[in-house]
């Protein structure tokens, strides 16, 4: 067979075939969606968002943070140290919240910072290497205590009455501070240690 003959059935065989296939539609594609789904989709958009919904406070979650509970509201001993204003404090010292002597100062508007000063460059240092501004060597608690308490004298036998119900090992009235008595204000465990009178770090105790 011919290359022409070969070439001549080929050709008409595509014809065959193209009148054979459905003819494709000729509109815009724009016609061709379906206009139900066009109207839905316009009425969606003009409905007004939902948003989330409403806010449910639940009263027997746990309070954050400092939020007084409501039987303590009422409670001086529990608002204390709220009203002093020792917040920044507490954020690492949070065992001096309910510390009795830390308490009895705030009742009096007394916070941390009237005997310990702002401490800014302590309450910023995160490597707690930075001491308070203020410090009191064990010699120097009771003259300090007493710049705000000058009337303050109790009889040598009532101290050793006091030290001895409380099992103070020390029972000397003379050696006896304030604030063997008043308070437990102490740190119960340390890992930095300062001179507390030049402010100097000293090296940790193995």
């Amino acid at each position: 067979m011919k290359p022409l003959i070969r070439l001549l059935i080929v050709a008409l065989g595509i014809v065959v075939i193209l009148q054979s296939t459905p003819s494709l539609d000729s509109r815009p594609l724009e016609s061709q969606v379906p206009t139900v789904g066009v109207e839905k989709a316009a009425a969606q958009a003009t409905e007004k968002p939902k948003g989330p919904p409403p806010l449910v406070v639940d009263k027997s979650a746990p309070l954050l943070l400092d939020e007084p509970a409501e039987a303590d509201k009422t409670n001086p001993q529990a608002t204390a140290a709220v009203d002093a204003d020792m917040a920044a404090c507490f954020v690492c010292h949070a065992n001096f919240k309910t510390e009795s002597l830390a308490q009895g100062h705030a009742k009096a508007k007394m916070g941390c910072i009237d005997c310990h000063g702002k401490s800014y460059a302590h309450r910023n240092d995160e490597n707690n290497t930075t001491p308070p501004e203020k410090m009191y060597a064990r010699d120097q608690i009771d003259y300090a205590c007493r710049q705000c308490h000058p009337s303050h004298d109790v009889p040598a036998a009532k101290v050793v009455v006091l030290a001895l119900q409380r099992g103070l090992s020390q029972t000397d009235p003379k050696a006896i501070l304030c604030t063997d008595c008043h308070g437990h204000h102490r740190l119960a465990q340390r890992t930095v240690r300062w001179d507390k009178k030049t402010g100097k770090l000293l090296p940790r105790v193995k």
